[in-house]
């Protein structure tokens, strides 16, 4: 096995986008193909980490810059959700990039355009959704304490499958969002599943998250429990 992350340039001249896609090399063939959406800091060395740990699963995982290159924060900047909000605000251009990312994962030559599925953490939970919303192709998509507001362009019927791990003590997705997602999804005819974790709240999978005070920690529990709930999940889909 040899897990090897590629930079995958993307966009225009004028408007590049740097993703990174991690697969295992020394398998044979196209698999399964899996994007990955990063937190709202954009992608990262910690999202390339979590995809090296999918990709040896058999998958070949692009971490999707949806910003543009060099649009990164971190939690030290005061504005850290700055390019997160400017696509918050405008869920069409979101949905749009999403849609776009999409088609650059079908394109590689690594992966079965005909299996691909989508996971993500926080804002990327949101991508996840707002992806199977629109009505894309995607087999099913994992949400890691994501963000469940309903975007206002005009929803397709969900095709995807849908995982959504949840911490109950979330203050960003509180039970009544929890709730009015779990109606959404049904009225859609949606196949999902919610799994909620109890003393756990937001970014629960992010070792470097350690705001308790805003009801932000790593949970190791809940971090092994929703990759393992992620996997069955995956081999379900592809298997």
């Amino acid at each position: 096995m040899a897990i090897v992350p590629r930079t995958v340039m993307h966009g225009t001249a004028d408007a590049p986008f740097e993703s990174t896609l991690v697969f295992d090399d020394a398998a044979p063939g196209p698999r399964p193909g899996i994007l990955l959406f990063p937190n709202a800091l954009g992608a990262k060395k910690a999202d390339v980490r979590y995809a090296e740990k999918v990709a040896a699963m058999g998958f070949a995982v692009l971490v999707t810059d949806l910003y543009g290159q060099g649009k990164r924060t971190t939690r030290a900047d005061t504005d850290m959700g700055r390019y997160m909000v400017e696509l918050n605000d405008d869920r069409t251009l979101l949905r749009d990039r999403l849609h776009a990312a999409h088609t650059l994962l079908k394109d590689m030559e690594q992966v079965d355009a005909a299996r691909t599925a989508a996971i993500g953490f926080c804002f990327g939970g949101k991508c996840v959704l707002d992806l199977a919303r629109s009505g894309a192709d995607i087999a099913g998509g994992v949400s890691f304490h994501g963000v469940y507001d309903a975007p206002l362009f005009p929803r397709a019927a969900i095709r995807a499958k849908l995982l959504v791990c949840h911490g109950w003590d979330d203050p960003i997705a509180p039970p009544e969002a929890t709730v009015a997602l779990a109606t959404e999804l049904t009225d859609a005819g949606c196949d999902w599943q919610i799994h909620a974790y109890g003393k756990t709240g937001h970014a629960f999978t992010d070792h470097d998250a350690q705001m308790p005070e805003r009801g932000m920690a790593y949970d190791a529990d809940a971090d092994r429990r929703s990759f393992r709930a992620m996997s069955d999940f995956l081999s379900e889909l592809f298997d």
